[in-house]
């Protein structure tokens, strides 16, 4: 019986449709992957893959992980923990290579997980020549159920996270 309710309750959250005001960690937690054909310059083609994992941590943060592939080879590559702030997961990573503030927020819009990097500094240094993270949107019911949790958990990226943001919070 507490199964079927468990079931329900995942299948609710995943069904009821979500705006920006409403981000909540459990509705939005998990890993969203979305393949497409990719080029070169060259004119060769190949299959690339965007993925987004978040991960909460606590009712107010979530690890956020992204890996997004543009034309030519180049990539985009972030990870961080996460705030929950007005509406949105709020990342605030580091000055980037120009001294600007990277601040990337993951929000639902119109049903889609979407990645907005304030001002474009979080690209900067993080991203190739063709790569960006606004306007990457992923479909909420794409979200799947992260089952490398064990490893993910491990991971040298999301202990650097934890150690960053630890050391972004301390006096």
């Amino acid at each position: 019986m507490r199964t079927a309710a468990i079931v329900a309750a995942l299948i609710a959250s995943v069904c009821v449709p979500a705006t920006a005001a409403d981000v909540k960690i459990d509705r939005i937690a998990g890993v969203y992957k979305k393949q497409f054909r990719n080029g070169n310059i060259s004119g060769d083609k190949y299959q690339s893959e965007d993925i987004l994992e978040i991960v909460k941590v606590s009712p107010a943060t979530a690890y956020v992980k992204t890996h997004l592939e543009f034309f030519n080879g180049h990539v985009c590559n972030i990870r961080g923990i996460a705030d929950l702030e007005a509406g949105a997961l709020t990342y605030h990573g580091p000055d980037n290579i120009e001294g600007k503030p990277c601040e990337l927020s993951v929000k639902i819009v119109g049903g889609k997980v979407t990645l907005n990097d304030k001002e474009g500094h979080c690209a900067i240094g993080t991203c190739g020549n063709r790569g960006m993270y606004n306007g990457t949107a992923f479909e909420l019911k794409r979200r799947r159920t992260i089952r490398y949790m064990d490893i993910l958990l491990k991971s040298d990226d999301y202990k650097t996270a934890l150690k960053e943001y630890d050391d972004k919070k301390k006096p």
